[in-house]
């Protein structure tokens, strides 16, 4: 967030947890982009606030709730107060669990994937309506065809990023496998390493596909340990997924730090991959 767009998102989420009988005098940013994550203190609370006409902060609320009373890996809504979105501000604000993280936070790979794994099932019990993975390729494939959106994207790379897209939205539909709720992006940074096991967050970005989507966005040795995985569709997923966050990172109005050296990088290892697949 730009700085006054920071402060005042800092200020309503004070205000809020305050106004809701917690006790807050501080507040450390753990995470700063397009949404603006806080531990507020002294009542240990994890705020998430963002824009509200950027948010889809109540189907994450909802979606939270049922995962975890089915028992599914994922981080709690902060349970001193009513599970909701509130908005103050302009900006809406969600309230969690803290969890004080584990040393070391690295995920052991087996159970990264049996985490997912117990995730997934959780998943399939829910009638929950969401996008379709394919729903987000397009968007990549709108931006990848707006030059003002991507100005500085070079023309040979916005064909290769166009051309993956496409191609790899077309060979994964093809296969015709099975589709399920997924978490639409269960990366390293979505995973806590936590005194209860492997919690996930973020679960505004859910979608429905094959769970290989969802395993694209873990490290490569997760698959190895996920049972009845579809490996050539895995390979797939993982350049497709590759040339998806490589878009993000040539839209001009990215925040992530350092995008711009990653979306170069990134654009060879999806060259490097195509010649291996081909």
């Amino acid at each position: 967030m730009q700085v006054p767009e920071f402060r005042r998102a800092m200020a309503a989420a004070m205000s809020t947890a305050s106004s809701l009988g917690l006790s807050v005098d501080d507040a450390i940013v753990l995470q700063d982009s397009n949404k603006l994550t806080l531990r507020l203190l002294p009542c240990d609370v994890l705020a998430r606030v963002a824009p509200v006409a950027q948010q889809v902060a109540q189907f994450e609320v909802d979606l939270a709730q049922r995962l975890t009373e089915s028992g599914c890996p994922v981080a709690a809504l902060e349970p001193r107060v009513e599970p909701r979105v509130h908005e103050r501000d302009g900006f809406a604000i969600t309230l969690w669990t803290y969890y004080e993280p584990v040393t070391p936070q690295e995920a052991p790979p087996a159970g990264y994937a049996d985490a997912l794994a117990r995730l997934h099932a959780g998943m399939r019990t829910l009638d929950v309506p969401t996008p379709h993975f394919t729903d987000r390729v397009e968007e990549a494939q709108r931006l990848v065809a707006n030059r003002d959106r991507t100005p500085a994207l070079a023309d040979a790379d916005r064909e290769l990023l166009g051309d993956t897209l496409r191609s790899l939205r077309r060979v994964i539909g093809e296969r015709g496998g099975s589709e399920q709720l997924l978490h639409g992006e269960p990366h390293p940074g979505n995973v806590l390493t936590t005194h209860n096991g492997l919690l996930f967050i973020d679960l505004e970005t859910c979608c429905r596909g094959p769970v290989e989507f969802d395993l694209a966005h873990a490290p490569d040795e997760v698959g190895e340990h996920y049972p009845g995985v579809d490996h050539d569709l895995l390979r797939a997923c993982r350049i497709l997924v590759l040339a998806m966050i490589t878009t993000w990172r040539w839209d001009r109005d990215d925040q992530l730090p350092d995008g711009r050296r990653l979306g170069t990088e990134w654009l060879s290892r999806i060259r490097a991959a195509l010649d291996r697949n081909s």
